[in-house]
């Protein structure tokens, strides 16, 4: 198992693992920092002044009410939805892919695509605290997944496939 500590787009720090229990089997994860108490009361102080600043001016105490409960919707749906803790790509070579998202709230999102449909795997941006890219393409080089993220490129964890396709994401091929 080999680890490195890399630098996400937003500039915080995230963990590599790589795992490889056979030759035909690799696994790659990413983890990024739980939610720090800062930021999340950054958030909600900010709500909450601007809350405050609209009853002194309408002396309505519903907007109170509103800020808290915008507040707590606000953040079950970041933690359910959004914040992902991890993130990991297990490679079988006779049987596919699986994806896998874990959120801050203990949602697991898993994606499995049988090795029947995989023609050739491609990492672009792999594995990123967004959404887990893998584009994965045919044998005529269409592109059955989605590239987002072109900011900045994470380092290529490692080679999947020998078969070199297009970057799919490059403006000459979309």
């Amino acid at each position: 198992m080999a680890e490195g500590t890399y630098r996400a787009v937003s500039g915080g720090r995230i963990a590599l693992q790589r795992r490889h229990y056979s030759a035909s089997c690799r696994e790659f994860s990413v983890r990024c920092p739980r939610l720090q108490l800062r930021s999340l009361s950054a958030a909600t102080c900010s709500v909450w002044l601007a809350a405050y600043g609209l009853f002194v001016l309408s002396q309505n105490s519903m907007v109170l009410s509103a800020a808290i409960f915008i507040t707590l919707i606000g953040l079950i749906v970041y933690l359910h939805f959004v914040k992902i803790d991890q993130e990991s790509l297990l490679v079988i070579g006779s049987l596919g892919i699986q994806m896998t998202s874990s959120y801050a709230s203990g949602k697991e999102n898993t994606t499995f695509i049988e090795i029947s449909q995989v023609k050739d795997v491609v990492i672009n941006e792999a594995i990123y605290m967004q959404h887990l890219g893998a584009p994965v393409m045919d044998q005529d080089h269409t592109v059955l997944g989605s590239c987002t993220n072109r900011t900045q490129r994470v380092p290529v964890p490692g080679q999947l496939t020998s078969g070199s396709a297009p970057d799919p994401c490059q403006k000459d091929h979309l």
